[in-house]
């Protein structure tokens, strides 16, 4: 491997220092790069725009569930994503992979494990413990929403998730340096897709999958 920069997003220091052992046993002088919170994943994959790798924690501050991954992955659609949790259940790694991470890890794995899984994702697989590669999503009305999200283009993603922070269509737009009548019209195709009649309801489809994991 040639060098590499790797963002590691996380709000507990200990744990980020586990994830920077995993990636200091790759090959190279590699550069890490460390985020305590959601804002600061953001800006840092803004300032490393050629990031290899970000392993980002499923629950941290300025974030709630999927929502980060759904926000980045609309954002920086190249930057490949391991998600990193304690709660590492079948369904929760599922529900990652299908909303576009790379790989998933779990907290409890060892740090020989985690350094797996990093390079496997960096050779251009996707990663998932063997307790989440087997197994159906249980709850079908769930499974039809991820299948309806993931229609989304990525600037309606980016969309949506603006709506879910409370943002109004002429702020959105400031944001993404649109027009509010393209916002408009984002916000139609995503009712649309999402099969709802208001942007309310939209939030509130996003909300089920955002929180249909109990995060930690």
């Amino acid at each position: 491997m040639s060098q590499l920069t790797i963002i590691i997003a996380d709000d507990h220091p200990l744990f980020r220092g586990a994830l920077r052992q995993a990636v200091s046993g790759l090959e190279g002088e590699n550069t890490i790069v460390e985020a305590g919170d959601f804002d600061a994943a953001k800006a840092a994959a803004k300032r490393y725009p050629d990031t290899d790798l970000m392993l980002l924690d499923l629950a941290m501050p300025g974030v709630s569930g999927f929502s980060g991954l759904m926000s980045l992955r609309a954002e920086f659609a190249s930057l490949p994503i391991v998600i990193v949790s304690a709660t590492d259940d079948p369904a929760t790694m599922r529900h990652a992979i299908e909303l576009g991470a790379s790989g998933f890890i779990s907290k409890s794995a060892g740090i020989e494990d985690m350094r797996a899984g990093i390079r496997a994702v960096l050779e251009g697989d996707i990663w998932m413990p063997v307790c989440g590669q087997s197994g159906q999503e249980h709850d079908p009305e769930l499974a039809d929403l991820i299948s309806r999200l993931r229609t989304l283009t990525p600037q309606q993603s980016r969309v949506l998730s603006m709506l879910g922070e409370g943002l109004l269509n002429k702020q959105i737009a400031y944001e993404l340096g649109v027009s509010e009548a393209t916002i408009k019209a984002h916000v139609s195709a995503i009712l649309l897709k999402l099969k709802v009649d208001s942007r309310t309801q939209a939030v509130i489809q996003l909300s089920k999958i955002t929180m249909s994991t109990l995060v930690a």
